[in-house]
């Protein structure tokens, strides 16, 4: 992988810890995978139950097994849930998501600057548990009624993680009226003020209804080059044909020179088996810059994967 780049605000005493963090998150090879669990307070349990999602997604768990079943991945959900299931699932690498809002009501009327937990809150439960605590994660809502208050707590937030060793994830959205939302040049300018935030990872919206693939993934370089040396993953969107998501992360990758994907409903609707294949076939990509053909294959492959739960089954009837 390339050179790790430690921002100046990380002091020399936790450059090796932030170095630690880094390389967790992102597998070694400069690129996250990132699984997105935040949605559980974003869109309540619209996402997780009802008609075409499986009924593992019901409990909070399945996010938390796909995620050791896909090793080199990193789970962003908030701190609470990270203190009731992290204690069976120390493998796993973590982002703690501290803030957020749920989609009833008056989105505009909400006031989400507001941290639900400090990053001296997440450092503690860190130290606690053992955990694989990386990076934290905050959404801004950039062009909203509180975007100043947001952007003036992220800051402070960022700088606080750095400060500890900690990475920063940015989620930049922009919203409000007249906001173009799925403007490239206006998501450009969002992933232009994380770099100027100081954030580690932009996670932003990428142009997936466009009629033309390789036109958007060659537009989005204007995104990829306004965040700089902040690295870019794109969300992975409402739930779509397998193909079709490795075909568009293997163009974001090639063409477009991201960093990455942030997968939510797309992997942790389906069930823990198919999960894990997807998750096979979008490391592949990641980690080992396969083909889109090659991905679908790896996806396509009868191979079983077997859980930790499995293999403490199999050794316990084992005896008998």
């Amino acid at each position: 992988m390339n050179k790790i780049s430690i921002p100046l605000s990380v002091p020399r005493s936790k450059a090796e810890e932030f170095r630690k963090n880094y390389l967790a998150l992102t597998n070694k090879h400069d690129r996250l995978f990132l699984i997105a669990g935040d949605q559980k307070v974003e869109h309540l349990n619209a996402d997780f139950f009802g008609p075409g999602i499986d009924p593992e997604d019901a409990e909070p768990e399945h996010l938390f097994k796909i995620a050791q079943a896909a090793p080199g991945s990193a789970l962003a959900v908030p701190l609470g849930l990270i203190s009731q299931y992290g204690r069976d699932y120390p493998e796993v690498n973590y982002i703690v998501k501290i803030n957020g809002k749920t989609n009833l009501g008056d989105n505009e009327a909400k006031d989400s600057h507001r941290l639900f937990w400090t990053v001296e809150d997440v450092i503690k439960l860190k130290k606690q548990s053992g955990l694989k605590i990386a990076a934290i994660g905050y959404t801004v809502y950039l062009g909203g009624k509180y975007e100043s208050q947001m952007l003036s707590e992220v800051a402070q937030a960022i700088w606080s993680a750095h400060q500890n060793g900690l990475l920063a994830v940015i989620w930049m959205y922009p919203r409000g009226k007249g906001v173009k939302e799925e403007d490239v040049h206006t998501i450009a300018g969002g992933a232009g003020v994380a770099s100027s935030l100081d954030a580690d990872f932009v996670k932003i919206k990428y142009p997936t209804d466009a009629k033309n693939a390789d036109k958007a993934a060659t537009s989005f370089q204007e995104a990829v080059k306004a965040a700089g040396r902040t690295k870019v993953v794109c969300v992975g969107g409402n739930r779509r044909p397998v193909k079709d998501i490795i075909s568009e992360l293997s163009k974001q990758i090639k063409i477009s020179g991201t960093s990455g994907i942030a997968m939510g409903r797309n992997l942790h609707q389906r069930s823990l088996k198919d999960a894990t294949r997807l998750a096979a076939a979008i490391s592949a990509v990641l980690w080992n810059n396969a083909s889109a053909a090659a991905a679908i294959k790896i996806y396509n492959s009868k191979e079983k994967t077997i859980t930790k739960k499995s293999k403490k089954s199999s050794r316990f009837l084992g005896i008998f």
